[in-house]
């Protein structure tokens, strides 16, 4: 297990799927990959950068993204994302995220994440549901 610090970087990509599309997430009425789906991908990344790197027992949640979806990306091309841990603030983990589309950037996202003790994390989850 390696130390949390800034300078991880993670990738995750994948090829637009029509599942994958804003007329499919209901956050739009066109066929290309949706923005919800942009976050998801950008998460992965983050959630690689951190692979190897946490203490027994935890994990990482996702608490604030701000993304900027900045140009279309059709069904059947292939989208990458990148993280690059820019702060640790006890908890609080900070990312740089981009993507690309095969032609150009598409999108770019500051991303927070907090450590957290999984195992105590879902009992809070679940005590919810009574």
């Amino acid at each position: 297990m390696g130390e949390i610090a800034p300078g991880l970087t993670g990738e995750a990509s994948t090829i637009v799927a029509d599942a994958d599309t804003a007329t499919r997430h209901g956050s739009g009425l066109v066929p290309v990959y949706a923005t919800p789906a942009l976050v998801g991908l950008m998460e992965r990344a983050a959630v690689a950068a951190l692979k190897g790197h946490l203490a027994s027992g935890h994990t990482s949640v996702g608490g604030r993204i701000d993304v900027h979806h900045l140009a279309p990306t059709p069904v059947g091309m292939r989208v990458r994302a990148c993280a690059e841990l820019l702060r640790v603030h006890g908890r609080r983990l900070v990312f740089d995220v981009q993507a690309w589309d095969e032609v150009e950037r598409i999108g770019q996202a500051t991303h927070e994440r907090f450590l957290v003790d999984q195992a105590d994390f879902i009992s809070r989850a679940k005590a919810k549901a009574g």
